[in-house]
């Protein structure tokens, strides 16, 4: 009742789900179809002829529709061979494999023969040309004979395309000895293997009524699925995935989900798959994948565990950056700075390929955080890093930890010293302001750090504070550990000042830095006046000596009553 359509004005409304449109919106969105697909079945539905083709065009459009009708004819006659006497074999095993009779139909399965001309006889005798049936269902002899059928003793599958037309077959043998278990027809003006999925027609409808697109191996399993409610299931033909091939599954949905077997073969084939899309991905557009557990296939998983427990495995697929993180740390160890330079390498080179600049930005930060977890395990409770926003995560400590206390950012050299306090303030003002290194460099390099970890992490704010701050925590942890960061910022004299209490704040951080530069220089002054006042003093000490170093504490105790004063 809440469905309208007005044939004056020649459109429809939902008042339900507000729905709209043209007679073409209508069957592109019922159908799941494109714009001139749905225009030649609306044009066919009224009888109305299209605008001509080019002669040549036409007549390659008339074979392709001759090549069609044979295709059907052999669709029926491999139907009828099912129920002979020869396919007794063929039957016992559908009904082993759990095809009922209703399935079967469905499907449209058949049989052929273990006979040389058994089609081709019987195409004949219907009046086909020879030039149609060796298009794929037969083949020359080599010996100058008659014709023989291409699919012998095999249990038969049609391939149709997104129009329904019965385009190709694949066919299962039933001799276990037979060097291809499953044989699909040749490349045709009809079928390009490439360019065709298995059950596309009613996979693109129930996918457009909005069930999960599911990417299979084979297709018992794409009956196997669509038999347990999953109907929009399809697969490809006997090859990996192709480049036109994941076109079409976009074209179905924004994120087919691939349900590979859960073997060897399996993973590669989705390793493999992964490298083909990371170039061709766009906003909206990706893939999930939902792995079957070792050793079996969808149709496996169906009859041992039931629909609820591949519900499930597909409810947690998996984007694909994880498996491609997966696929470069699975079963590797990184417990040198040379393995994990290789893993950045091989990560990086990966990323590139992505044209999105946009997505090629959110997979870096991914592969980042995935990084960050890997590397940089926290402390439960205590001060950490936030990756993704430069913050510290967690509530101040009152105290350095024991940690802390044992690290080389947790003990001066000389006995935490005035000196080694203030330089640990103001390493931890760079660090969580990297921004302002670039106007304090000269001050940063000029810092003596007798602390060899206070050394090494001014080196890498030297070299690292402009590539940002991910880079450069990186960069820090290689250089010093893991926790060296956490060591550094919970120690009580770094804890309390302000701009480490509100990380990123410009201002704050570059007035604490160049307060405590001043008082650094102001009292490494003094001790370089009483050094030299000792090295020239050779008596009584004289007036002017008396004077440099009156001076010299004067403005040591302004640099640092200056704090106080603010």
């Amino acid at each position: 009742a809440s469905f309208h359509v007005d044939d004056r004005k020649g459109f429809f409304y939902c008042f339900g789900c507000h729905a709209k449109g043209a007679a073409i919106t209508f069957v592109r969105e019922t159908e799941n179809v494109g714009f001139m697909e749905a225009v030649e079945l609306l044009a066919r539905e009224a009888g109305m002829p299209l605008p001509k083709r080019d002669p040549q065009a036409q007549e390659k459009a008339d074979k392709r529709t001759a090549l069609a009708d044979v295709m059907e004819l052999a669709v029926r006659w491999f139907r009828l061979q099912l129920k002979t006497g020869a396919a007794a074999d063929a039957r016992s095993y559908l009904a082993r494999r759990g095809l009922s009779e209703a399935a079967q139909t469905h499907w449209e399965i058949g049989f052929a023969p273990d006979a040389w001309q058994g089609l081709w006889d019987a195409l004949k005798g219907k009046n086909i040309s020879e030039e149609l049936i060796l298009a794929g269902l037969a083949k020359p002899s080599s010996k100058g004979g008659k014709p023989y059928d291409t699919f012998r003793g095999r249990i038969m599958f049609p391939i149709r395309d997104a129009r329904g037309r019965a385009i190709a077959f694949g066919g299962r043998a039933m001799d276990p000895n037979d060097n291809a278990k499953y044989l699909n027809s040749p490349e045709t003006e009809l079928f390009d293997k490439g360019r065709s999925l298995y059950n596309v027609k009613d996979a693109r409808t129930a996918a457009g009524k909005g069930q999960p697109l599911l990417v299979a191996e084979g297709y018992m399993d794409v009956i196997a699925l669509h038999e347990a409610g999953f109907q929009a299931a399809v697969a490809p033909l006997g090859t990996a995935i192709t480049e036109n091939q994941l076109a079409m599954l976009w074209r179905i949905d924004a994120e087919p989900i691939i349900t590979l077997d859960g073997d060897a073969a399996g993973q590669r084939a989705a390793m493999r798959l992964i490298d083909l899309a990371l170039p061709l991905l766009e906003a909206g557009k990706s893939l999930r994948f939902a792995m079957m557990p070792e050793g079996q296939d969808p149709d496996d998983l169906l009859k041992t565990a039931g629909p609820e427990a591949f519900q499930k495995l597909i409810d947690g697929a998996v984007p694909m950056v994880q498996l491609l993180w997966q696929r470069e740390t699975q079963g590797r160890v990184f417990d040198s700075p040379e393995r994990k330079a290789a893993l950045d390498k091989a990560l990086r080179e990966r990323i590139t390929l992505i044209k999105d600049p946009s997505i090629r930005s959110h997979y870096g930060q991914e592969i980042k955080d995935l990084r960050w977890q890997l590397f940089r395990p926290q402390a439960g409770g205590r001060t950490a890093v936030a990756r993704g926003n430069g913050r510290w995560a967690g509530q101040a400590s009152k105290g350095p930890t024991a940690t802390a206390k044992s690290s080389v950012l947790g003990t001066a050299s000389d006995g935490r010293t005035t000196e080694h306090l203030r330089e640990a303030v103001i390493l931890a003002a760079f660090v969580t302001c990297p921004q302002i290194v670039d106007e304090f460099e000269s001050g940063l390099e000029a810092m003596t750090c007798a602390d060899v970890a206070h050394r090494a992490l001014r080196d890498v704010l030297l070299r690292h504070a402009h590539e940002g701050t991910d880079v450069l925590y990186d960069r820090i942890s290689d250089a010093l550990g893991a926790n060296a960061l956490e060591n550094l910022m919970v120690q009580r004299h770094v804890a309390i000042t302000p701009c480490i209490r509100n990380p990123g704040n410009v201002e704050l951080a570059t007035l604490t830095v160049a307060e405590e530069l001043a008082k650094l220089e102001a009292r490494r002054g003094v001790d370089a006046e009483i050094a030299e006042a000792v090295e020239d003093q050779s008596g009584v000490a004289d007036e002017g000596v008396t004077w440099r170093l009156s001076e010299a504490a004067r403005a040591a105790d302004l640099a640092r009553r200056s704090g106080h004063e603010d």
